[in-house]
């Protein structure tokens, strides 16, 4: 028996969200907010800038949505999806720094940094690197040692958080197809993004209900999540978030915020 299953448990569902620069706009913010239970708040580097971060963090605090940081790399024209081989204490400085501005948005907003979560190359880096591992680690502890961390079953950096001591949370991406060892596929392989709204929720249903998602060569992969992401800048995110979250719903699985009577699916 599952764990969504008993009573009380529950899914969180995930978007990256504020990804805009000034002038230019990514996503439907506003109506992703009204889906989604948490948020992943870009914090300058890859993508946003105050004022964005602030009227993010103001409209996620209007709806009751969690805010997380979406911390990165400084790569703004690579939306941070160009890895970086910084050195570990500058790695643990600039996600300080990007934790201290998104905290101050997010306090004006009335509400708190709930989690943090990698973006992009770094998300990826930390799977397997174990000297940034290590230094994003740094950071959040230096920032606040009761601050859960999300991210990839089984990545490096997650390792070494639960060792210091962070709350972990791991999650499930919905709209990325999967490698049979659970990694991403790289996104510039053919199939590496989702686009059908049913197919995507068919296989969120799954890894909430079964915890597992068929790989791109259709092998079975062991997932056990506490959340679930749809990612803000893909094509028809709202249209495939409320299919998501109708198919949870529909399939008698919770949404709710981490934090929120949730739990690890599967677990």
């Amino acid at each position: 028996m599952f764990a969504w299953r008993e009573e009380g448990w529950r899914v969180d569902l995930n978007a990256d969200l504020g990804e805009g620069f000034g002038r230019w706009e990514v996503g439907d913010d506003l109506r992703l907010l009204g889906v989604v239970t948490s948020a992943n708040v870009a914090c300058g580097f890859h993508a946003g800038d105050p004022v964005i971060m602030r009227r993010t963090c103001e409209a996620a605090a209007a709806r009751g949505v969690s805010v997380g940081a979406h911390v990165g790399y400084r790569d703004l024209a690579g939306f941070g999806r160009r890895f970086v081989d910084v050195e570990p204490a500058v790695l643990t400085a600039e996600v300080l720094y990007q934790l201290g501005g998104l905290d101050a948005c997010a306090r004006a907003a009335g509400t708190r940094i709930a989690y943090v979560k990698p973006h992009g190359a770094l998300y990826n880096a930390l799977g397997t690197h174990e000297a940034q591992a290590d230094a994003v680690v740094d950071a959040v502890r230096a920032f606040d040692p009761s601050l859960p961390v999300l991210g990839l079953p089984g990545a490096v950096w997650l390792k070494r958080a639960e060792v210091a001591g962070l709350p972990v949370r791991y999650e499930a991406f919905a709209d990325r197809a999967y490698t049979a060892m659970g990694t991403l596929v790289d996104r510039r392989r053919p199939g590496a993004v989702l686009h059908s709204a049913v197919e995507i929720a068919e296989r969120c249903v799954a890894i909430a209900v079964d915890g597992h998602v068929r790989s791109i060569d259709g092998h079975l992969v062991r997932l056990r999540v506490h959340s679930i992401c749809v990612h803000g800048d893909t094509p028809g995110a709202v249209g495939i978030a409320r299919a998501v979250r109708e198919a949870l719903t529909g399939a008698g699985v919770g949404v709710a915020a981490m934090g929120t009577d949730n739990a690890r699916v599967g677990a």
